[in-house]
C-alpha cells in the first residue's frame, strides 16, 4: 500500500512540473514586448516589421526550448533517483523519449513550411493538439495556406486535421 502510495505520489508530481513547463512555454509565448512595440508603431518600414516577426519566431522557439529543457532535466533526475521505483523511472524515460520525439517533429515542420516558400513558422506539439504560429504571406493566409500547412502537420504526426490550430502572426 505504501508503494502504491509513492508511485502515485511520484506521477502527481511529474504531472505538476510538465504542467508548470507548459505553462511556462505558454506564458513566455504570449506577446514579447519586442513584438508588442513592434506593432504599435505604423511609421515602420516592412523590414522592421520582418525583424520584428523574427524575433517573435526566436523568442516562441527559445521558450519552447528551455521550457522542454526543464521538464527533460526533471525527469532525468527522477530515472536516476534512488528513492523512485522502476516503473516511475521507465515512465520519466518514455517521456524524455516522446519530448525528444517532439522537438524532432517541430524542426521539421518548422523546416518543411518554410520550404513550402512561408517566412517562418513556430510548432508546438501537446498531448492532443498541435499549434502552428506562421508568418503568413501578403494578403494573409487564405484556405489553401491553411491546408497546406494542415497536410505537413497531419503527415509529420499523425493527428487528424481537427487537432492542428494555425495562427498568423501579426
Amino acid at each position: 500500500m505504501k508503494k502504491i502510495k509513492k508511485r502515485g505520489a511520484v506521477y502527481g508530481v511529474i504531472a505538476l512540473l510538465l504542467c508548470a513547463a507548459v505553462y511556462l512555454n505558454w506564458s513566455y509565448v504570449d506577446a514579447p514586448e519586442e513584438l508588442l512595440a513592434a506593432g504599435d508603431t505604423s511609421t515602420e518600414s516592412t523590414d522592421t516589421a520582418a525583424e520584428g516577426e523574427g524575433d517573435y519566431f526566436a523568442a516562441s522557439r527559445l521558450s519552447r526550448e528551455q521550457a522542454r529543457d526543464e521538464a527533460v532535466s526533471t525527469l532525468r533526475e527522477l530515472t536516476e533517483s534512488e528513492d523512485a521505483d522502476q516503473t516511475a523511472k521507465d515512465e520519466a524515460a518514455a517521456q524524455i523519449s516522446a519530448l525528444a520525439d517532439d522537438s524532432v517533429a517541430e524542426a521539421n515542420i518548422e523546416s518543411l513550411i518554410r520550404a513550402k516558400g512561408y517566412a517562418d513558422a513556430v510548432v508546438m506539439i501537446g498531448d492532443s493538439s498541435v499549434n502552428v504560429v506562421v508568418a503568413p504571406p501578403d494578403g494573409g493566409l487564405q484556405a489553401t495556406d491553411v491546408t497546406v500547412i494542415k497536410d505537413i502537420v497531419v503527415s509529420e504526426t499523425g493527428v487528424t486535421a481537427g487537432q492542428v490550430k494555425i495562427v498568423e502572426a501579426e
